[in-house]
Parts: structure tokens; C-alpha cells; sequence
């Protein structure tokens, strides 16, 4: 087998060598990918660090579930409205685009891309506010998808061992909340997995995660995550009637475009122009001020819509009612119960033993699709489907 494995550590090399030769001097090159347990294979292994990485998040079983997970509507019988399997290929196309241009390691922003919403809930955002109310109230923290999906990926996956990710892979999935308004990213280069942990900690701590990545690869997934959703739920909330083209503010109408294509160009061209040979990630301040305005009007007319938050309590009693009920399962050691046989079986020991009842519970509920969600419930709470909002 040694002449194998020789082809192989050549066809690294000569990787590594083009990487050198053709990124940006400021990029993130392979060759410095760091992982916290040492790999024996890793000699014997043709792919680059980060290529290894997105190959590992595509495979996890935690990726699987992104297909019945809410993007923004939920429980809506229409095939063509945004699931977050499809928001987290549009961030990694989005990524690698602006990364190309820019010079910068694609394999990092694809694996990045790829893991960043693995963490998410049932039900988006509001199930991550449901879900984080009860972990507060048990002592467990706030809960953020950001480290959650960390969580799957580093500590639940493979049973329990994790994938060993690259912790700059892992510091990008953490760091990319496109929620929060950034005119300009600069990363902070030079955390080590001792800053990682403590980050992580730290943010546990607190209602918001607001951390820089620590690579201008980071920082573009996080642009890219802001990109991707921003007119694609405009386009959703059109189709579903809770807004109208016409709507769209002048300033954005003037800036960005009135379609999702129109405004994924203006930002993503903009972007590049403002970023080319800079060490930061940066909108000019027109086409900067005119996203931050088309947030405002996607929060009013569709993230806030009364419309679409009818379902809500039901889905917030679901959350109280399945956490108290895999709580009270634990304590009892209630083996016939579904957290039993269906997540803690031949998982790891130390997992246990390094987890609280309520960080278990947590793990179990935020890692179930929408679907399978529903089905735990008493039919007294479940929601029903609805054709229109």
C-alpha cells in the first residue's frame, strides 16, 4: 500500500503548493487548518484539511436532518417556500463566490457554510427563543444555534466522539450570526482553541453571540448568511401574500433590485469591489444603508407578521411539554423513553457523564426535524397545516 499512499501525500503537496501559488496572501491557507486531537491517517490522506472538513459536516446525520427544518414559515403547504437545507447551499454558493473573487480558501467557507445552521431547532428562531427560555430557567445557558451546531458537531455526532473539526471551521460556524448588521468584518487572527473554548463559554453566558471569526473566510460566510436569506424571504413573503413588490422601499428599490437575483448581485458585486486586497470584509455605505433599511422592512412585514406567528403557542407548549417530559424521564432513568432509545443509546459514556439533564434534553429536542418534533406531542398541542398564512 505505500505506493497508494505516496500518490496521495503527492497530490496534497501539489495542492498545498497551488494554494500558495494562486490565494490571497491574507486567506487561510490548508496547511495552518488546526484540530484539537491529532489524526494518525492524516498522512495517508489526499484531501486538504478543509475539503475534509465539509466532506465530514455533508455526512453527519445531523446535516440529514436540515431537510424538514424552518427557515422562516412554518407548517405551510407550499413546496417552493425556503427550507434550511436550501438556505445553507444558497450561503455556501453565495461564500465561495465572493471567496473566489477575493482569493480566499473555498473548502474553508463550503465547510463553514454547510455546518452553520446545523444547530437550529424545530422551527427556527422562535423555537431557539422557546428553547433557550427553559435552558435559562434550568441553569443549562442561553441556548444559540450557532453553538449548538458546534455541540453536534464536536461533541454529539459519531456517538458521542465528534468529527474533530478544524477549530477555524468550528470558529467561523460560531462566529457567523448574519442577523446582527455589519457594515465591515476584520477578523481577529489569532485565537487559539484555549480562546475558542473560552468564547464559547462566554457566550454561553449571554443573550447574544456577536463574536468576529477569526478569518476573512469566517468573516464572508457571515456576509453570505445575510445575503442569502435577505431577499430570498422577500421572495418568500411575496409568495405567501404577506407583502407586496411594490412595498419594497425606494432606497432599496434604487440600490439593490425588487427581486431576489437583483439583490443577491448588488450585494454580492459590492461586496468584492469595497473587499479586493483588503484585510477586512466591507459594503460601501450606500449599498450598506440601504440592506440595513430592506432588514428593517422584512422584520415589520414578515419576520414580526401576525400572520405567521399563529402557531406559535401552540409550539411553545410543545417545547415546555417535551422538556419537562424528557427531564422527568431522565431523573426517573425512564428507559422505555424515546431520549433513551432513540439519542443516548450507545452514545459515548463521557457524554454523560460531562452533560446535565437539561444540556441532554437540549441536545435531543434542538436536534429534531419539524415533523418528528410534532410527533412527540400530546394531540391536544399539535398544529395543523395550514395552505396560506
Amino acid at each position: 500500500m505505500e505506493k497508494p499512499f505516496k500518490k496521495a501525500r503527492e497530490l496534497k503537496s501539489l495542492l498545498n503548493r497551488r494554494e500558495e501559488e494562486t490565494l490571497n496572501s491574507l486567506a487561510c491557507f490548508s496547511t495552518r487548518a488546526v484540530r484539537r486531537h491529532k489524526e494518525g491517517h492524516q498522512d495517508n490522506e489526499y484531501r486538504q484539511a478543509f475539503s475534509a472538513d465539509a466532506d465530514r459536516i455533508l455526512n453527519s446525520l445531523a446535516f440529514t436532518r436540515y431537510i424538514d427544518k424552518t427557515q422562516v414559515f412554518s407548517l405551510v403547504r407550499n413546496d417552493h417556500i425556503t427550507h434550511r437545507v436550501l438556505h445553507v447551499q444558497l450561503v455556501s454558493r453565495v461564500a465561495r463566490t465572493i471567496g473566489r473573487y477575493l482569493g480566499l480558501n473555498q473548502d474553508l467557507i463550503e465547510a463553514a457554510s454547510l455546518g452553520h445552521d446545523i444547530g437550529h431547532p424545530p422551527f427556527g428562531h422562535d423555537g431557539e427563543r422557546f428553547l433557550s427560555n427553559l435552558t435559562q430557567a434550568c441553569d443549562a445557558g442561553h441556548f444559540h444555534h450557532s453553538l449548538q451546531s458546534i455541540q453536534f458537531l464536536d461533541r454529539i455526532e459519531r456517538k458521542g466522539k465528534g468529527w474533530n473539526l478544524s477549530l477555524q471551521t468550528m470558529d467561523a460556524i460560531v462566529c457567523h450570526n448574519g442577523e446582527v448588521h455589519s457594515k465591515n468584518l476584520t477578523p481577529e487572527q489569532t485565537r487559539t482553541f484555549e480562546d475558542f473554548d473560552a468564547m464559547t463559554a462566554r457566550v454561553s453566558r449571554g443573550p447574544v453571540c456577536d463574536e468576529i471569526p477569526m478569518t476573512l473566510e469566517g468573516c464572508v460566510v457571515r456576509m453570505a448568511d445575510t445575503i442569502s436569506y435577505i431577499g430570498r424571504d422577500l421572495e418568500d413573503g411575496i409568495r405567501l401574500g404577506l407583502v407586496e413588490r411594490s412595498q419594497i422601499p425606494e432606497p432599496c428599490r434604487q440600490s439593490l433590485g425588487r427581486t431576489n437575483g437583483t439583490i443577491v448581485f448588488s450585494l454580492v458585486t459590492d461586496l468584492i469591489s469595497n473587499s479586493l486586497d483588503q484585510p477586512l470584509i466591507r459594503f460601501s455605505e450606500p449599498i450598506a444603508q440601504a440592506l440595513m433599511e430592506l432588514k428593517r422592512f422584512n422584520y415589520k412585514f414578515i419576520y414580526k407578521n401576525p400572520a405567521i406567528k399563529q402557531h406559535l403557542q401552540s409550539i411553545e407548549d410543545i417545547f415546555k411539554c417535551l422538556f419537562e417530559r424528557y427531564l422527568t424521564d431522565l431523573e426517573k432513568d425512564n428507559r422505555d423513553s424515546v431520549i433513551f432509545n432513540e439519542f443516548l443509546l450507545d452514545m459515548d459514556e463521557a457524554y454523560q457523564k460531562d452533560h446535565s439533564n437539561p444540556e441532554i434534553v437540549r441536545d435531543f429536542i434542538s436536534g429534531m426535524t419539524d415533523s418528528y418534533f410534532i410527533r412527540q406531542a400530546p394531540d391536544r398541542l399539535k398544529p395543523q397545516f395550514v395552505d396560506h398564512v
